[in-house]
């Protein structure tokens, strides 16, 4: 595994890991506010504060030591390392193209809308 890869897989699963530990710290938030019994458990600084943290941490260590997921992720980065992505002036071109198809397909809906209206006014009356 390359050196530079292997800090790029490190940082994604630090993310991952703390991103799972603050959604976990809010799950426990939402639920104490939901159940009497959780909310308990929530009083404890313990748990309100070091679950999150015990499950971020176990996370990234479960990641960053399996052998399997670091040879999958490094695949996964070199990978992406293939990619090539498209000009400045390519982008602009696409999305340009993607506004005028998006304003000329609002008039056609806009159009059939109105006329259809306008039938269904003119057949009830």
């Amino acid at each position: 595994m390359d050196n530079t890869n292997s800090k790029i897989i490190t940082l994604s699963f630090a993310v991952s890991a703390a991103i799972i530990g603050f959604t976990s710290h809010l799950l426990i938030k939402a639920f104490a506010a939901a159940f009497g019994v959780v909310a308990r458990f929530a009083d404890s600084d313990l748990v309100r504060h070091g679950l999150p943290v015990a499950i971020g941490l176990g996370l990234f260590i479960a990641l960053q030591f399996n052998r399997n997921i670091l040879s999958w992720a490094d695949e996964v980065v070199v990978e992406i390392r293939k990619v090539v992505f498209p000009s400045r002036k390519d982008t602009t071109a696409m999305t340009i193209v993607v506004v005028v198809m998006v304003l000329i397909s609002s008039v056609v809906i806009t159009t059939f809308d109105f006329v259809s209206g306008y039938v269904l006014n003119m057949v009830m009356k």
